[in-house]
């Protein structure tokens, strides 16, 4: 169990500094990338699809990372055809996988045929083809395949990217492991921009993963950006990485923005669907709603209760104008008129206040004398019409 820990996690054990300073002595015997590839052009696709199998595969980042690498010194020093690239591509990762993963890890030809096939790469491999182009590579990199990347490294200096005097967003550290867990994902999402542009090949493994957690520092607010322990630990200042970070930081807000403005997108299509489909609704809604009101045959016991008042109202109306009409003629005086308006007044005063004249009964008689439509008025996610109704009119506004 403790041989296992330490293969795994070799960082965090007794031989971490030697590991990590046999691995600095190796990487300065590196061979030069000098980005000669005639299909450099297609260095972004392959490497796409070398991450989507290598996923698939669920393989390390040591393994992924070496297999890209690898496939760039090939093509830097070859012509190779688009159909070669794909064969080269695999046996690559099978080297990768073979050297950095265990036995048991390292993908089978059935299963990378199927992901071929998934992948639409439109070639079928085979175990002999396969076993020639690994020796061809064995022999181009004259049998060594220890190589340093930048994912050799990285966990090296995350184990001490983040410690309690650090400061973020200028208060102190409440729980240092939720913040190395997102310093974490934040290094392997720079290391993983690192593999996608071959720019990034100009500058040391070590580099490129102390300036990864550098980026991550300075995108969460942790300060100082870069302590003196990490530059003790990696040997390398500020100075140093300032160009590797600039880089990783341009491609950082880039990627942000590109996302900023695909998720605008995606929330406008959302409202302009949900807005067509609620229009739909409440126009089917208008045109084929059944009338909330009554017809006007079931008023007839509200009617026949205001009827009588009415009746009353017009009579006494109708008399007080036969009474005052031939004086009123006659005379013609303002006095005989003031006269008859008092009286008028008076004879009509009795019956309005006999009059039960309720609210109910008002917008009963007001609806059923003159009906109107009701239209439907959205709230949220509901309607009002299953609940209330607004007597509006469909043109009024």
């Amino acid at each position: 169990m403790g041989r296992k820990s330490m293969e795994e996690q070799w960082w965090k054990g007794e031989l971490a500094a030697d590991i990590h300073q046999t691995l600095r002595m190796k990487e300065l015997k590196l061979p030069v990338y000098k980005a000669h590839s005639p299909q450099i052009g297609m260095r972004r696709y392959f490497i796409d699809l070398l991450t989507v199998l290598s996923n698939r595969c669920n393989l390390c980042p040591t393994a992924r990372h070496l297999a890209v690498y690898l496939l760039d010194l090939f093509m830097d020093h070859y012509d190779i055809t688009v159909k070669q690239l794909y064969v080269i591509s695999i046996a690559c990762l099978l080297l990768a996988s073979k050297f950095e993963e265990k036995e048991d890890r390292v993908p089978k030809l059935e299963h990378l045929n199927n992901l071929a096939y998934l992948c639409n790469m439109n070639v079928v491999l085979n175990k002999k083809d396969l076993l020639k182009m690994e020796l061809l590579l064995l022999e181009s990199f004259n049998w060594n395949l220890c190589l340093p990347t930048p994912a050799h490294y990285i966990d090296y200096y995350l184990f001490a990217s983040v410690v309690e005097s650090d400061l973020h967003n200028g208060w102190p550290i409440t729980s240092l492991t939720k913040v190395k867990a997102f310093m974490e994902k934040y290094a392997y999402y720079f290391l993983d921009f690192s593999v996608q542009d071959h720019t990034f090949l100009s500058f040391r493994p070590s580099l490129i993963a102390a300036a990864c957690v550098c980026a991550s520092r300075i995108c969460m607010q942790i300060s100082p950006s870069w302590t003196t322990q990490l530059q003790l630990l990696t040997s390398y200042s500020w100075e140093h990485l300032a160009q590797c970070i600039e880089m990783m930081l341009i491609y950082y807000d880039n990627d942000v923005q590109e996302t900023s403005n695909v998720k605008k997108q995606v929330t406008l299509q959302q409202q302009q669907h949900v807005m067509g489909s609620l229009n739909h609704q409440t126009t089917t809604q208008v045109l084929f709603q059944q009338s909330s009101y009554h017809p006007l045959a079931q008023h007839s016991t509200a009617l026949s209760q205001f009827q009588s008042p009415v009746q009353d109202l017009c009579s006494a109306y109708r008399d007080s104008l036969q009474a005052h009409r031939p004086s009123s003629l006659l005379s013609g005086s303002a006095n005989s008129s003031l006269h008859s308006f008092t009286a008028l007044q008076a004879s009509l005063q009795p019956s309005t206040q006999s009059l039960p004249m309720q609210a109910p009964i008002a917008m009963q008689v007001a609806i059923a004398t003159e009906p109107r439509h009701c239209i439907s008025m959205a709230y949220g996610s509901s309607y009002f019409s299953g609940h209330h109704s607004y007597t509006a009119g469909c043109f009024d506004r």
